[in-house]
């Protein structure tokens, strides 16, 4: 069984669109949260999300849309809640809300979680991978980083696929993961999109331009 796997959409369909034409044949498809945010294609990216019925946890900026809290976030963070909250209409609100912390697939073998096992704000970057981050699965998840790394232990695999929209680790390329269950394999995969595109979308939706700008270095 082969999944592609996403994380860190954050509303850049540019990107989504990229990483979806660029998908080879998997049998299933997940996303580790944060569908929204930052970027001005909210009302696309959930579209194509449940259209495709991807099973989805959430993360903080999916909560933060449904909610309308966002008294933590940066001034970039905020903007990009505000004008998701402006976009999205109720149905789409109630969806992301409805988004449960934590799913199970493939009978049990993979976990998804959008920051850590036991809290889904923590940050858990490449030096925090550890199989005692699994329990009984066999492929552990994560988001929340837009940080690309996987590790292979005798227990299992710890995952985060990186960010599709929002790269952070110096790759401003597009990122998302394939998970081979059978072979117990990662392919970590990097695709071109149109960035400046989106830094000209930016610009028109009235959001702050380092949202857009950052995308250029992936950081």
């Amino acid at each position: 069984m082969r999944l592609g796997v996403l994380s860190d959409v954050h509303a850049n369909r540019i990107a989504l669109d990229a990483v979806l034409d660029d998908m080879p044949p998997v049998d299933g498809l997940v996303c580790a949260g944060d569908v929204v945010g930052y970027n001005p294609w909210p009302v696309e990216c959930v579209a194509a999300v449940r259209e495709r019925e991807i099973p989805t946890v959430q993360g903080n900026h999916d909560r933060a849309v449904s909610t309308g809290t966002a008294f933590r976030f940066n001034g970039m963070a905020r903007a990009g809640v505000d004008y998701a909250r402006e976009q999205l209409d109720d149905e789409s609100l109630d969806w992301l809300g409805s988004l449960p912390e934590e799913r199970t697939l493939a009978d049990g073998r993979v976990k998804v979680v959008h920051g850590h096992p036991d809290d889904p704000d923590r940050y858990t970057m490449p030096h925090d991978f550890s199989p005692r981050l699994l329990d009984d699965e066999d492929v552990l998840v994560m988001g929340h980083t837009h940080v690309q790394h996987h590790e292979r232990y005798g227990e299992g695999i710890v995952l985060n696929p990186g960010s599709v929209g929002q790269p952070r680790d110096g790759d401003p390329q597009a990122a998302y993961a394939v998970v081979d269950l059978d072979a117990m394999d990662v392919e970590e995969r990097r695709v071109e999109y149109d960035v400046e595109s989106v830094v000209d979308a930016v610009e028109a939706a009235g959001l702050p331009s380092r949202i857009g700008t950052r995308l250029r270095k992936g950081e």
